[in-house]
């Protein structure tokens, strides 16, 4: 009889990920379209294509983990809503004093995280992510309020937990 090694194969590590994929934006499809027929079959189109793109954005070899992931939501949504509520502060208290500045900051992600993080970085109280290139990201900010790098660092190392560092 032969020995069998105890590591998945890649062929394995691509299908969980697909199904933890299929799982995760088939959820988030009936949370949004309500049970709605129509949206169900769109859905059905919709949901799988959103599984290949993510397969090529993040690859099989650092799946996603759906209970990390759903660990992360709550800071993703509070972050989200903090920066919508520091952008209307800010437009409405014009003669608020900025500081923008421009920040380089290195990352060891891959591609698709580190597009993951700068979109997150985006919805986030004052910074823009407005490029990057194979180690770094150029993150705009507003003002340089409180530890903005150290911020980013932590938000890196939760996207990290998620996808997997750079290969």
């Amino acid at each position: 009889m032969a020995a069998h090694s105890s590591a998945p194969s890649p062929a394995a590590k691509r299908l969980v990920a697909v199904a933890h994929r299929a799982v995760l934006f088939g959820a988030v499809w009936l949370v949004l379209v309500r049970l709605d027929p129509m949206g169900l079959a769109v859905g059905a189109v919709i949901v799988p294509l959103a599984v290949w793109v993510s397969l090529r954005t993040l690859p099989a070899r650092h799946p996603l983990d759906l209970w990390r992931l759903a660990g992360h939501l709550p800071r993703f949504v509070a972050g989200s809503v903090a920066g919508g509520v520091d952008v209307a502060r800010r437009a409405f208290a014009p003669a608020m004093p900025l500081d923008p500045d421009w920040l380089r900051v290195k990352v060891g992600l891959s591609d698709g995280a580190r597009t993951a993080l700068g979109a997150e970085l985006s919805l986030m109280p004052g910074t823009l992510a407005a490029g990057a290139d194979d180690q770094h990201l150029l993150v705009h900010v507003l003002a340089r309020e409180g530890n903005t790098e150290a911020e980013i660092a932590a938000l890196e190392a939760e996207i990290a937990a998620l996808a997997g560092p750079a290969s």
